[in-house]
Protein backbone atom coordinates (compact mmCIF):
# COMPACT_ATOMS: atom_id res chain seq x y z
CA UNK A 1 0.00 0.00 0.00
CA UNK A 2 2.65 2.22 0.52
CA UNK A 3 3.68 1.87 -2.71
CA UNK A 4 0.54 2.31 -4.47
CA UNK A 5 0.22 6.05 -2.15
CA UNK A 6 3.98 6.96 -3.65
CA UNK A 7 2.68 5.83 -7.02
CA UNK A 8 -0.19 8.68 -6.40
CA UNK A 9 2.52 11.40 -5.87
CA UNK A 10 4.07 10.68 -8.95
CA UNK A 11 1.11 10.54 -10.93
CA UNK A 12 0.41 14.15 -9.41
CA UNK A 13 3.31 15.31 -11.86
CA UNK A 14 2.32 13.49 -14.78
CA UNK A 15 -1.46 14.27 -14.75
CA UNK A 16 -0.51 17.88 -13.69
CA UNK A 17 1.54 17.76 -17.32
CA UNK A 18 -0.89 15.89 -18.87
CA UNK A 19 -3.57 18.23 -18.06
CA UNK A 20 -1.36 21.51 -18.74
CA UNK A 21 -0.61 19.95 -22.37
CA UNK A 22 -4.38 19.55 -22.78
CA UNK A 23 -5.39 23.17 -22.20
CA UNK A 24 -3.07 24.55 -23.81
CA UNK A 25 -3.22 22.18 -27.16
CA UNK A 26 -7.09 22.88 -26.72
CA UNK A 27 -6.65 26.64 -25.67
CA UNK A 28 -9.02 25.62 -22.52
CA UNK A 29 -9.62 28.62 -20.54
CA UNK A 30 -11.93 27.31 -17.64
CA UNK A 31 -11.14 24.00 -16.17
CA UNK A 32 -14.69 22.97 -16.79
CA UNK A 33 -15.10 23.31 -20.15
CA UNK A 34 -13.92 20.55 -22.15
CA UNK A 35 -13.70 18.31 -18.85
CA UNK A 36 -14.77 14.71 -20.02
CA UNK A 37 -12.04 15.63 -22.93
CA UNK A 38 -9.46 16.27 -20.15
CA UNK A 39 -10.59 13.08 -18.07
CA UNK A 40 -10.30 10.62 -21.09
CA UNK A 41 -7.14 12.34 -21.82
CA UNK A 42 -5.62 11.63 -18.48
CA UNK A 43 -7.18 8.11 -18.50
CA UNK A 44 -5.05 7.41 -21.67
CA UNK A 45 -1.76 9.14 -20.85
CA UNK A 46 -2.03 7.45 -16.95
CA UNK A 47 -2.67 3.96 -19.11
CA UNK A 48 0.41 4.57 -20.92
CA UNK A 49 3.07 5.22 -18.05
CA UNK A 50 1.59 2.26 -16.39
CA UNK A 51 1.54 0.02 -19.75
CA UNK A 52 5.09 1.19 -20.59
CA UNK A 53 6.56 0.74 -17.49
CA UNK A 54 5.38 -2.35 -16.52
CA UNK A 55 6.10 -4.14 -19.64
CA UNK A 56 10.01 -2.96 -18.76
CA UNK A 57 9.00 -4.86 -15.01
CA UNK A 58 8.48 -1.59 -12.68
CA UNK A 59 6.96 2.03 -12.50
CA UNK A 60 9.64 4.56 -10.43
CA UNK A 61 7.46 3.63 -6.75
CA UNK A 62 8.05 -0.11 -7.60
CA UNK A 63 12.06 0.17 -8.26
CA UNK A 64 11.66 2.24 -4.71
CA UNK A 65 9.88 -0.50 -2.89
CA UNK A 66 11.33 -3.69 -4.49
CA UNK A 67 9.06 -5.08 -6.58
CA UNK A 68 8.25 -6.19 -10.19
CA UNK A 69 5.57 -7.34 -12.03
CA UNK A 70 5.21 -10.04 -13.82
CA UNK A 71 2.64 -12.64 -15.26
CA UNK A 72 1.87 -15.87 -14.01
CA UNK A 73 5.21 -18.07 -15.27
CA UNK A 74 7.33 -15.30 -14.03
CA UNK A 75 8.15 -13.55 -17.25
CA UNK A 76 8.11 -9.73 -18.14
CA UNK A 77 4.44 -8.70 -19.15
CA UNK A 78 3.39 -7.98 -22.37
CA UNK A 79 2.12 -4.65 -23.30
CA UNK A 80 -1.56 -6.64 -24.11
CA UNK A 81 -1.09 -8.25 -20.17
CA UNK A 82 0.02 -4.73 -19.18
CA UNK A 83 -3.00 -2.94 -20.65
CA UNK A 84 -5.43 -5.95 -19.03
CA UNK A 85 -3.96 -5.10 -15.63
CA UNK A 86 -4.27 -1.27 -16.31
CA UNK A 87 -8.14 -1.89 -17.08
CA UNK A 88 -8.72 -4.35 -14.33
CA UNK A 89 -6.70 -2.33 -11.54
CA UNK A 90 -10.00 0.62 -12.15
CA UNK A 91 -12.00 -1.72 -9.95
CA UNK A 92 -10.41 -0.12 -7.18
CA UNK A 93 -12.11 3.04 -8.40
CA UNK A 94 -15.41 2.20 -10.61
CA UNK A 95 -17.25 1.15 -8.10
CA UNK A 96 -17.68 3.78 -5.74
CA UNK A 97 -17.85 5.96 -8.43
CA UNK A 98 -20.36 4.68 -9.96
CA UNK A 99 -22.61 4.50 -6.60
CA UNK A 100 -21.63 7.91 -6.07
CA UNK A 101 -22.89 9.74 -9.72
CA UNK A 102 -26.26 9.47 -8.96
CA UNK A 103 -26.31 11.48 -5.53
CA UNK A 104 -24.90 14.25 -4.83
CA UNK A 105 -22.56 13.27 -1.93
CA UNK A 106 -20.61 15.98 0.52
CA UNK A 107 -16.76 15.10 0.45
CA UNK A 108 -16.79 13.58 3.74
CA UNK A 109 -19.16 10.54 2.42
CA UNK A 110 -17.30 10.46 -1.16
CA UNK A 111 -13.99 10.04 1.36
CA UNK A 112 -15.62 7.72 3.17
CA UNK A 113 -17.21 5.49 0.46
CA UNK A 114 -13.90 5.80 -1.55
CA UNK A 115 -11.42 4.80 1.41
CA UNK A 116 -13.97 1.99 2.48
CA UNK A 117 -13.73 0.59 -0.76
CA UNK A 118 -10.20 0.60 -1.43
CA UNK A 119 -9.75 -1.03 2.29
CA UNK A 120 -12.63 -3.93 1.58
CA UNK A 121 -10.69 -4.03 -2.20
CA UNK A 122 -7.61 -5.00 -0.33
CA UNK A 123 -9.09 -7.05 2.33
CA UNK A 124 -10.37 -9.32 -0.52
CA UNK A 125 -6.79 -10.15 -1.23
CA UNK A 126 -6.45 -11.89 2.26
CA UNK A 127 -8.82 -14.70 0.93
CA UNK A 128 -6.31 -15.68 -2.17
CA UNK A 129 -3.50 -18.09 -1.16
CA UNK A 130 -1.05 -16.31 -2.71
CA UNK A 131 -1.87 -12.85 -1.70
CA UNK A 132 -2.25 -10.85 -5.07
CA UNK A 133 -4.94 -8.85 -5.27
CA UNK A 134 -7.96 -9.84 -7.47
CA UNK A 135 -7.61 -7.88 -10.55
CA UNK A 136 -3.89 -9.09 -10.63
CA UNK A 137 -5.22 -12.61 -10.61
CA UNK A 138 -8.01 -11.54 -13.64
CA UNK A 139 -4.84 -10.44 -15.83
CA UNK A 140 -2.50 -13.19 -15.22
CA UNK A 141 -0.14 -11.00 -13.53
CA UNK A 142 1.78 -11.21 -10.34
CA UNK A 143 3.88 -8.49 -7.78
CA UNK A 144 6.92 -10.01 -6.42
CA UNK A 145 9.54 -8.87 -3.92
CA UNK A 146 13.02 -8.32 -5.46
CA UNK A 147 14.65 -6.90 -2.73
CA UNK A 148 18.84 -7.66 -2.67
CA UNK A 149 19.76 -9.98 0.16
CA UNK A 150 20.73 -8.35 2.92
CA UNK A 151 24.70 -7.45 3.76
CA UNK A 152 26.77 -10.58 5.26
CA UNK A 153 24.34 -13.47 4.59
CA UNK A 154 25.11 -16.17 3.34
CA UNK A 155 23.73 -18.36 0.64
Amino acid sequence: MACWLYEGMLLFGVVFIAGYLFGTLTQTRNALNNRHGLQIFCFVVIGIYFVWFWQKGQTLAMKTWHIRMVDRHGQRLSQGRALLRYLLGWVWFLPPLAVMAPFPLRAGEVTVLMVGWVLVWALLSRFRADRQFWHDALAGTRLIDVRPPAAGATA
